[in-house]
């Protein structure tokens, strides 16, 4: 099996790597050996530390694609384009493809299934959520005879690191996200995991693979970290709460609901507990209940075993003659608006400290229909801070209760306001 890597950054250089070290257990399990025929990078003159022939590198990754001889090109070079055009133009001459970018498919999944089904060509993505955890495949086939109802995950190392940093030493988000910096957790520009975009795709595969529809990274609703502070963990501590970045993918009366967004959730909850970079995913189904996938979700090594472990399945598809379906999109079910997910809000106001003022806040609650679960006021005159936490309801009656709170002039600021979930 002659195989095109395009890209040999941190996760390529490992592949490589993994080829040449598990070569003969490899040949065994495929049945055939797998021979790297070309490696795509940007610079082909820079030395490299790898097991292989300096001669097999690239910078004509097209060219590479093209060749008759590839039969599985692998994509480990992120972002949208050229990747898209790389990967239709392998897929449409019927090449297997193994990719790990999650952007391209949060964007445009449907597109490269389309090609892949058009060529009766393997379409693996393994690599693209949470590294080495296996978690694609389960949804797809081991539980694909069930009816999943929820997935609930931490999919973004990063910021599941800053956030478990400033749970456990009370740093605020700048000085947690700089410690994930110097020890190479976070990117030089840490947007698309700090603002929840890399989540937000993630989110959109999860969802696509979960409940048979196609749903991309547009359809959803993203919030990322930065307005996260100490003070909101000290609060979430003191309800015995910690807060991570969730993604939450719902099937509820025959719609699907996606959002990303940080929630505080009970110490008490499976997830409450991975710390560091790790990444966990929980999925509910009705036969088979409450599942947790957990493990490294990021890094070279991790991340190079899954797309090994793709590579491996779709040679020996290839081998036989056959090849996995490219998608399953039969439920085609809409997506339901941030507004109707049901979800608990904890709000934290900068109050004047004075007769009536929680009558006139409860009266703002009962007006859009939300229901009070707690409250508790701290501090007084200038100081007073009244924190409300909410029973279940619906996202736009929440957001519609606070923004009218905003306007009261007894409301000197709402400090904070985060999403309670897993009660």
């Amino acid at each position: 099996m002659k195989v095109a890597l395009l890209g040999c950054g941190t996760v390529g250089a490992e592949v490589v790597r993994l080829l040449h070290e598990h070569e003969r257990d490899l040949t065994a399990r495929i049945g055939a050996p797998l021979e790297l025929v070309g490696v795509a990078v940007r610079r082909a003159g820079r030395a490299r530390d790898l097991p292989i022939d300096p001669a097999l590198f690239t910078t004509d990754a097209l060219g590479l694609v093209k060749r008759d001889d590839v039969d599985v090109v692998v994509e480990v070079v992120g972002g949208i384009e050229p990747a898209r055009t790389w990967l239709l133009e392998a897929l449409r001459a019927g090449k297997s493809v193994v990719t790990a970018n999650k952007a391209l498919l949060g964007e445009d999944g449907a597109t490269l299934h389309k090609a892949a089904a058009d060529a009766g060509a393997d379409l693996y993505y393994e690599a693209s959520v949470a590294g080495a955890i296996p978690l694609l495949r389960p949804l797809r086939d081991s539980l694909h005879g069930d009816r999943i109802t929820r997935v609930t995950g931490i999919v973004n190392g990063t910021t599941n690191f800053i956030l478990s940093s400033m749970d456990s030493t009370g740093a605020g988000f700048a000085e947690a996200l700089e410690e994930a910096t110097a020890l190479g957790y976070a990117e030089a520009d840490p947007t698309a995991d700090v603002e929840g975009f890399d989540a937000a795709a993630k989110a959109a595969i999860l969802a696509s693979m979960a409940f048979h529809t196609r749903v991309t990274a547009a359809d959803v609703h993203r919030e990322g970290i930065t307005e996260v502070t100490a003070a909101d963990m000290a609060s979430a501590k003191a309800m015995g709460c910690t807060i991570k970045l969730l993604c939450i993918a719902t099937k509820q009366d025959d719609a699907v609901s996606v959002r990303v967004h940080p929630a505080m959730i009970p110490r008490t909850h499976p997830l409450a507990g991975v710390g560091d970079a790790f990444n966990a995913v929980f999925v509910e189904a009705e036969a088979a209940g409450q599942l947790m996938f957990y493990g490294r979700g990021a890094g070279g090594a991790p991340t190079a075993s899954a797309v090994l472990g793709d590579l491996v399945a779709v040679s020996r598809n290839r081998l036989a003659g056959t090849h996995a379906a490219s998608e399953s999109a039969y439920a085609d079910l809409p997506i339901r608006p941030i507004g109707d997910a049901l979800t608990r809000y904890h709000i934290s106001l900068d109050v004047a400290d004075k007769a009536g003022v929680l009558a006139a806040v409860a009266g703002v609650f009962a007006k859009h229909g939300v229901s009070i679960a707690t409250v508790n006021q701290s501090g007084r005159g200038n100081q007073a801070v009244l924190v409300i936490v909410t029973h279940a309801a619906a996202d736009r009656a929440l957001a519609a209760t606070v923004a009218e709170l905003r306007a009261l002039d007894i409301v000197r600021a709402v400090a904070s306001v985060l999403r309670v979930e897993g009660e």
